[in-house]
């Protein structure tokens, strides 16, 4: 599979992070990609209110990222907004391959941690998703998630041989060590490939400074022995690459880690 990597920021205008979608598919697709993966909130960045451009995934955001998907043959995921049911958002990834139905997954694990309450405005998803693109089983977390080995374990159980993970990733000490680790470990986990695609670094210094979780770059492809393929700066990039999934299947027998994972008790209160 021919996977694309889309480091770029995204601002407040749905329209114009569209936009930027379309364009980005476009010379993805003339390199050759299958799947073009945005990082999370492309549809509007962290820091502004967000039920203002929240819409349900067959609003004209989503469809539009389907139409860009129909129109180059390429499959987009991408993080978007829509509305829950209790007045707060989902912070959802709109899932567009060519010929299929829309299909999104809703955050599961929030970010409530660094001084950040994603919950105040976010509500919670609980299902865990996997799709099928060029003959291949991909699954999907966000940001967050990657700091939960078990969802990425639940995904390879699914199928997955790639797990895309799009992320608007917080700056401070120590971050970007984290992140680099997190998204080796989710792999070796997993015994899967993780792309994780972050939202490139701010280029307003004012934006950098926002206790909003704005993006750090460095966006990396991982494969599932934990070795580094692809590997971002901070700034804006695009880049292709080309990895052989059965990778997936050979490190599952070799490592085993699925096969030998053993349910653990939980500890009781009065324990």
């Amino acid at each position: 599979m021919r996977i694309a990597m889309a480091q770029c920021s995204s601002g407040t205008d749905p329209r114009a992070n569209l936009d930027l979608l379309t364009q980005w598919t476009r010379d993805a697709a003339a390199q050759r990609a299958d799947l073009v993966i945005f990082p999370e909130a492309m549809m509007c960045r962290f820091g502004v209110p967000l039920t203002d451009v929240a819409e349900p995934l067959d609003g004209p955001w989503a469809r539009g990222v389907a139409a860009a998907a129909a129109e180059t043959g390429v499959a987009v995921i991408a993080g978007m907004f829509t509305p829950a049911d209790d007045g707060r958002v989902a912070n959802t990834l709109v899932i567009a391959v060519p010929g299929e139905p829309v299909r999104g997954y809703d955050k599961i694990h929030l970010y409530d941690a660094f001084g950040f309450a994603e919950s105040a405005t976010v509500a919670p998803g609980t299902e865990p998703v996997v799709v099928d693109v060029a003959g291949h089983r991909v699954g999907v977390a966000t940001c967050y998630d990657i700091r939960f080995p078990a969802l990425f374990v639940e995904l390879a159980r699914r199928g997955a041989e790639l797990i895309a993970v799009p992320t608007s990733w917080g700056s401070g000490p120590g971050k970007l060590e984290q992140w680099q680790l997190l998204a080796a470990a989710r792999a070796l986990d997993s015994a899967s490939f993780v792309a994780a695609v972050g939202q490139a670094l701010p280029e307003d210094p004012e934006l950098r400074k926002t206790k909003a979780p704005t993006g750090i770059g460095h966006s990396r492809l991982t494969d599932p022995f934990g070795s580094v393929i692809a590997d971002h700066g901070a700034q804006q990039q695009l880049s292709v690459h080309e990895v052989d999934l059965s990778t997936a299947g050979k490190a599952r027998s070799v490592l085993a880690v699925l096969a030998n994972q053993r349910e653990i008790p939980r500890s009781h209160p009065n324990d």
